[in-house]
Parts: structure tokens; sequence; C-alpha cells
């Protein structure tokens, strides 16, 4: 029997019994999505060449945590990337507001939209 059972292996999970571990307690984590990750996941739904981020939220938040930096994950092959805007929100008219990384750079009126 485990001396933890974490439920759940998205970031909040995975850190908690990676910390749990860390202190020597045997530690079973338990999901119920087919694949670990919760709000850090990726797929190519949206079209087989690019990769789309399901749920970004949680990386601004974990490139800046001082528990995930004791993890030491650089040691492991992590790099944090940037992408060139933020983030960007589309509009049904096909304007797009974007929010880039130094607030200079931010256009306060919506872009169009390039279309391929």
């Amino acid at each position: 029997m485990p001396d933890a059972v974490v439920i759940g292996a998205g970031p909040n999970g995975l850190v908690a019994a990676n910390l749990l571990a860390d202190a020597g307690w045997t530690v079973e984590v338990l999901e119920a999505q087919p694949e670990p990750g919760g709000a850090v996941r990726s797929d190519r739904g949206v079209h087989p060449d690019y990769v789309s981020d399901l749920f970004s939220a949680f990386y601004p938040l974990a490139a800046a945590s001082p528990v995930m930096a004791r993890f030491r994950l650089h040691e492991h092959g992590l790099r944090w990337s940037h992408a060139p805007s933020v983030l960007a929100h589309p509009l049904p008219d096909g304007r797009c507001a974007v929010l880039e990384r130094r607030t200079e750079d931010t256009d306060r009126r919506p872009r169009r939209l390039r279309r391929r």
C-alpha cells in the first residue's frame, strides 16, 4: 500500500507526487483520462502539421514556479520556448485580438486574420 495516493495526473498532482516521492514516500498517481498531463497537453487535432496547446494557461506559472525550478528539469532536457505572440483570440468577423510579450508591442486594435 502506498504512503500517498494522488488523484489526478495534471501539473499540480504530478508536482505533489514528485515532492512526496523526493521526501521518501511511496506514491500512487491515479488519472481518469487516457493521458497524463491535465492542462499541460498538446495534440495535432486542428491540423496534422501543427501542434496545438489544449490548455496552455499553466505554462507561464510553471516557468516562474520556484517549486518547479527545484526539480531541475533542464537537466533532463526541458527547454522553455516562447511563441512570438502570447495569445490570440479570433473574433467571428475575421479579426483577431493579439497579446504580445512586451506591452509596447501589443497592438490594441484587433488584426485581420491571415488566411492561407
